[in-house]
C-alpha cells in the first residue's frame, strides 16, 4: 500500500468510527455496476468523477445529441424544411462523432447506409 491509500484507508477507519458512514444509503449492498468496458482501465476512477460531477465526455454528449435529432426527424413528417434542417444537423453530427474515434463508423460511411437510415427516420413513423 503507498503513502496516499494508506492516508484514505486511516480517514475511512476514522470516519467508520465516528459513526459518519452509518445509515447511508445503499448500505450493506454492492455498488451498482457499470458499464465502462468501454474505457481504459487507467481511466475509469476519471471518468467516474467526473460523471459524478455531471459531467460527459464529448463523444457521449455527441451521441446524446445524435439520439435527439434521430427522434426529431421522426415527429417532423408534416414539416419538410425543418426535416431537412434536421437531417443535415444530423449528418453534422455524425461526422463530428467519426472525427471523435479518429475512424469513420463503417456504416455511416457507406451513403446507401446512410440514404437507407435517414429515410427509414423520415418514415418510420408511417408504418407505426
Amino acid at each position: 500500500m503507498d503513502f496516499i491509500e494508506r492516508i484514505a484507508e486511516q480517514r475511512i477507519q476514522e470516519a467508520i468510527a465516528r459513526g459518519e458512514l452509518s445509515d447511508l444509503p445503499g448500505e450493506g449492498r454492492p455498488l451498482p455496476e457499470e458499464d465502462n468496458a468501454m474505457v481504459a482501465p487507467e481511466l475509469r476512477m476519471a471518468y467516474r468523477v467526473l460523471k459524478n460531477a455531471g459531467f460527459v465526455p464529448p463523444e457521449i454528449e455527441l451521441r446524446r445529441e445524435v439520439r435527439e435529432v434521430e427522434q426529431l426527424i421522426g415527429t417532423l413528417d408534416d414539416r419538410p424544411e425543418e426535416q431537412r434542417r434536421a437531417r443535415l444537423r444530423l449528418s453534422l453530427l455524425m461526422s463530428q462523432l467519426d472525427r471523435s474515434r479518429k475512424t469513420a463508423s463503417p456504416l455511416w460511411a457507406d451513403p446507401a447506409y446512410q440514404a437507407r437510415l435517414l429515410d427509414r427516420l423520415d418514415h418510420g413513423r408511417d408504418s407505426e
